[in-house]
């Protein structure tokens, strides 16, 4: 029981959801459980860096690379537009 409130309020720290007084009782807390403490550093740490990466780029190229490997891996995509893949030449048909 003890462990589960100490996670849910290190998770509380970690994202700064904590007052200052209950931060300060945690904090206190962890200079005498080594543990504690490393889970603190290493959560909030990771949030911190979570919320400060700007995350991945998706183009119009990326869309039409995963469309490209669903169909070859056996999906049916239909697209509503019916737009055709940027890498497809269409050739005059000459009679």
């Amino acid at each position: 029981m003890r462990k589960d409130f100490y996670g849910k309020l290190v998770d509380m720290y970690a994202g700064q959801e904590l007052t200052e007084e209950l931060t300060a009782e945690l904090e206190q807390e962890a200079m005498s459980d080594p543990e504690l403490s490393h889970e603190m550093f290493t959560l909030r740490k990771t949030v911190e860096l979570l919320h400060a990466d700007a995350g991945a780029e998706f183009t119009a190229e990326s869309h039409q690379r995963i469309l490209l490997q669903m169909q070859m891996a056996g999906a049916e995509i239909e697209s509503p537009d019916q737009e055709s893949a940027p890498w497809q030449y269409h050739l005059p048909i000459q009679s």
